[in-house]
């Protein structure tokens, strides 16, 4: 990761990831990231994630708040966001080459079926969750016969009103077994011309495996009763999948302030299982917040995120400064280290645009770097909404994000 020495300015090459477990100051390459609004936190964030994908990472993003859109665009990544005009759209069916999936990803689209067909309080019986194993297996077998037929919940929808009727007709199976006419009652609004059939027939950004960079924006829909189960779904699959199927390769989740709403759906004891398996992997799981009272009230981020997040970041503390004992506690911070974060950016070189940055390394190292990038890099990563504006007309009129950048950060440098 390229930083400034806080004193000179000389640019690092600062590795937070890979050395400090190789000389054993680390055991796991997870990362927790503090700061308040303001305190150039997504400005870091989007700085590493793309040193990460420059380096051949695969990357998952949670956020709401729109913070990586201009370098999910800038590295031509799959962006997945709600509005009325433009709904989230994916394809849980679609599978790479069109190879049959497999038992994980079997599990995963029982687990979403389950979810559409149950209301929270009711259960399945087993011999609803034999049928819908039978019915995803006789349907993939039917795509193999008909490779005319496009994997998505159309396709599947019409395959059970049909080859899987006629299949529990011949197996005798009775309705207090599984229920077909219920099921196809209650999912009627997922198909075609049905209230929410955009959900899940997607035809484009569907090989998610492949796409090394793909952010998950929940801003509009953390609060929906059903687009927010499904969506989390998804997200657990697209990145178990990556991270059992990809070897040798770099997979990171970033989760931005989306936990607090992925907590409320059982993300709870997936994040937990992430934490603490993802370095197995060759990945690592990154959670950043700006609230310290989500930290400390939250036993999932205090055990599970932050006992398994052996790199600990943390941006310009001055907002909070009356609470720190607490963050020094929560954290586990020597003395040494809190009088460290405490100086973030209190003598910068006023003839520099920077911020700094603290880093602690499995309690062992700590330093502050400054974050200083080019005048390009900077549009790429900034999140006031009159520069981003800019930066998309200016994408719009040179044909591409990248061109736009330059064009614009070329004006910026000739101005006196």
């Amino acid at each position: 990761l390229r930083l400034g020495d806080r004193l000179t300015g000389k640019p690092l090459h600062v590795d937070i990831s890979d050395e400090p477990i190789k000389k054993g100051i680390c055991t796991n390459r997870n990362k927790f990231i503090l700061g308040p609004s303001g305190s150039g936190k997504s400005f870091f964030t989007n700085h590493m994630l793309r040193t990460y994908y420059e380096q051949g990472s695969h990357i998952v993003l949670v956020d709401v708040g729109h913070s990586y859109k201009g370098l999910c665009d800038l590295v031509d990544g799959y962006y997945f966001s709600y509005s009325e005009s433009d709904p989230i759209r994916f394809n849980p069916f679609y599978t790479e080459d069109g190879k049959r999936p497999d038992t994980e990803k079997k599990e995963s689209i029982k687990t979403l079926l389950l979810a559409l067909w149950k209301k929270d309080t009711e259960t399945y019986r087993r011999s609803e969750y034999v049928a819908l194993s039978n019915a995803l297996t006789l349907y993939y077998d039917h795509l193999e016969q008909h490779p005319n037929i496009a994997p998505s919940f159309n396709t599947f929808y019409e395959f059970l009103k049909s080859g899987f009727a006629e299949k529990l007709k011949e197996d005798k199976v009775k309705d207090r077994d599984f229920d077909l006419s219920n099921f196809l009652y209650v999912l009627r609004p997922y198909y075609r011309g049905g209230e929410l059939d955009y959900l899940l027939n997607a035809t484009e950004n569907l090989d998610l495996l492949s796409e090394r960079f793909i952010v998950f924006e929940l801003d509009e829909i953390k609060n929906h009763p059903i687009l927010f189960p499904v969506i989390t779904i998804v997200i657990m699959e697209v990145f178990i999948s990556k991270m059992r199927k990809l070897k040798g390769i770099r997979k990171v989740i970033l989760v931005e302030e989306a936990w607090k709403a992925l907590m409320k759906e059982g993300f709870a004891q997936y994040v937990q299982y992430l934490f603490k398996t993802v370095r197995k992997f060759f990945g690592e799981a990154i959670v950043v917040t700006q609230e310290v009272e989500d930290i400390i009230s939250s036993p999932i981020v205090k055990q599970a995120i932050i006992n398994n997040s052996d790199c600990k970041i943390l941006l310009d503390q001055s907002k909070y400064q009356n609470k720190f004992d607490q963050i020094q506690e929560l954290l586990g911070l020597t003395e040494k280290e809190k009088a460290l974060v405490l100086s973030v950016n209190k003598a910068n070189d006023p003839t520099k645009k920077y911020k700094e940055v603290f880093i602690s390394l499995g309690g062992v190292l700590s330093r502050v770097y400054r974050t200083e990038v080019s005048p390009a890099e900077y549009l790429a990563y900034t999140t006031e909404e009159t520069e981003k504006l800019k930066v998309n007309a200016y994408a719009k009129k040179h044909g591409s994000m990248e061109r736009g950048i330059a064009a614009l950060a070329a004006e910026m440098t000739e101005k006196p």
